[in-house]
């Protein structure tokens, strides 16, 4: 019933001359390719309670081929930061590791700050998070967070980089626990996991948002789960 309740509603949303002109079944074929599209779309956020705490962002990157990009906001943090870019997933498990690769662009000079802390230096992190999550960060969805272990953050600076962290390696939660400390938490968060992808912050505040100082443009050109 469910699914055949979405699938009158994304029929009714096409151009009406677009699906008296199309059979039933190339419309259930572009239905697809459309839920396809959207379950592939980089979120920028998180999304709570209705909105992006991303300000001065969109709510989702900018897709040019195969490739999508998101402009940093400049010069400073009041006109916003970038935190969570994400996508839906399903379950990781058995997954080996997450490859990131990824280019900065920018004037000459330009420097990305993390909002929260902008003495120290700007971090990207490898993230996923498991399905239902509340983000208050206390009791067991203490848990459901998981960033890459420090030593494997990318940076966020001009250049084509590619981090790929392995999901046997001490991921850490939004509270400090990791792997190691949280195995049957970790496996969990992986067996449920709902949203991937990567943050923006600092060392000690992953996901807390990062402003340019100049125009400057972040475009993922590969990412995949192995």
């Amino acid at each position: 019933m469910i699914r055949t309740l979405a699938i009158a509603a994304s029929l009714a949303a096409l151009p009406l001359a677009a699906l008296i002109a199309t059979p039933a079944g190339a419309q259930l074929s572009r239905l697809a390719e459309l839920a396809r599209q959207q379950a592939g779309e980089w979120q920028i956020g998180p999304l709570y309670k209705g909105r992006s705490l991303s300000p001065g962002m969109p709510i989702t990157a900018t897709r040019a081929g195969d490739h999508a990009f998101f402009d940093f906001p400049w010069p400073t943090a009041r006109a916003g930061h970038v935190h969570y870019v994400t996508r839906q997933t399903g379950p990781l498990t058995g997954a080996r590791r997450i490859v990131l690769r990824y280019r900065i662009e920018g004037e000459r000079g330009v420097r990305f700050v993390p909002q929260e802390v902008p003495d120290r230096e700007a971090t990207l992190s490898l993230y996923f998070q498991r399905r239902g999550d509340n983000w208050k960060a206390r009791g067991r969805y203490a848990t459901y967070r998981w960033y890459a272990p420090a030593a494997l953050m990318g940076p966020v600076t001009p250049g084509t980089h590619e981090v790929s962290v392995p999901l046997d390696a001490n991921w850490v939660a939004v509270q400090g626990a990791n792997r190691r400390s949280a195995p049957e938490a970790f496996e969990a968060a992986l067996d449920d996991a709902v949203r991937v992808g990567f943050v923006l912050g600092s060392s000690g505040g992953r996901g807390h948002g990062v402003f340019a100082t100049a125009p400057a443009r972040f475009t993922i050109l590969d990412f995949r789960v192995e």
